[in-house]
């Protein structure tokens, strides 16, 4: 099995926060713009 002991725990946890970050703030603009797509079609 691979060696974990050079695995840098504190680069992985932030890239992790980054990217559910990105994720969050993606789903709100995918919402605002199918409101916005609803709201323009209705």
């Amino acid at each position: 099995m691979a060696e974990h002991g050079d695995m840098d725990i504190k680069a992985h946890a932030s890239t992790y926060g980054s990217v559910i970050s990105m994720l969050y703030w993606g789903a709100i603009g995918c919402a605002i713009v199918a409101a916005l797509v609803i709201w323009l079609i209705a």
